[in-house]
């Protein structure tokens, strides 16, 4: 079973992506919800967390405490190394329990969703990695209808912390171009017979 990638900034249009492979049949593993899900889950995780950042990590009734813990890490670069240093190996650990359970349901190939797929390390575990590409006005533009609470300043912020475009178009296999210039459904179609091909073959040919 082939493993594939998608990343892609913030308002590339990554997750409608995934919903149009979604809708051809594909398993999709969302590492940003999964990753709430394991915090507040993984037992061994919790444990890790509440050594690192103290009791107000995990309110009275278990409930993660996520103001609590973004006020800890966010202001400070070191607290967020060592928070995603903690949380991204159990995300890690998780999706390679999935993806075993996908493949024993005989999937042909399975998609990961993740921002941060190159930052986090997470590409170690995939066979193939997608962009999704948007240029960046065309974010900004998307995110600022799309999340009224935030502004210019914030989106340019986030931006900031992502791995650059061009880097993400370097280090990836095959790009999804989101631009509103080029539909996306053939780009998606395209792909899905590739992968679908790619994961039915013989190991051989994967490897190739």
């Amino acid at each position: 079973m082939l493993k594939v990638g998608i990343t892609g900034g913030i308002g590339s249009g990554k997750s409608v992506v995934c919903r149009l492979f979604a809708l051809l049949g594909v398993p999709v593993y969302d590492a940003d919800t999964r990753a709430k899900w394991v915090m507040h889950h993984d037992a061994i995780l919790r444990s890790s967390l509440l050594a690192a950042f103290g009791s107000e990590v995990y309110a009275a009734n278990g409930e993660l405490n996520r103001t609590y813990l973004a006020g800890m890490a966010f202001s400070n670069p070191e607290k967020l190394a060592r928070l995603n240093g903690l949380v991204h190996p159990r995300v890690g650990h998780d999706f390679a329990q999935w993806a075993t359970a996908q493949q024993q349901a005989g999937h042909a190939y399975i998609l990961k969703e993740a921002a941060l797929m190159f930052e986090s390390g997470s590409w170690q575990q995939l066979d193939r990695i997608i962009t999704v590409y948007a240029p960046q006005e065309l974010r900004q533009q998307r995110v600022l209808r799309r999340d009224a609470h935030r502004t210019l300043t914030d989106v340019t912020a986030i931006i900031s912390k992502q791995l650059s475009e061009e880097e993400k178009l370097k280090r990836a296999d095959f790009v999804i171009y989101n631009n509103d210039e080029q539909l996306v459904l053939p780009q998606v179609l395209a792909l899905h017979e590739a992968f679908t091909a790619l994961g039915t073959a013989p190991a051989a040919r994967v490897a190739q």
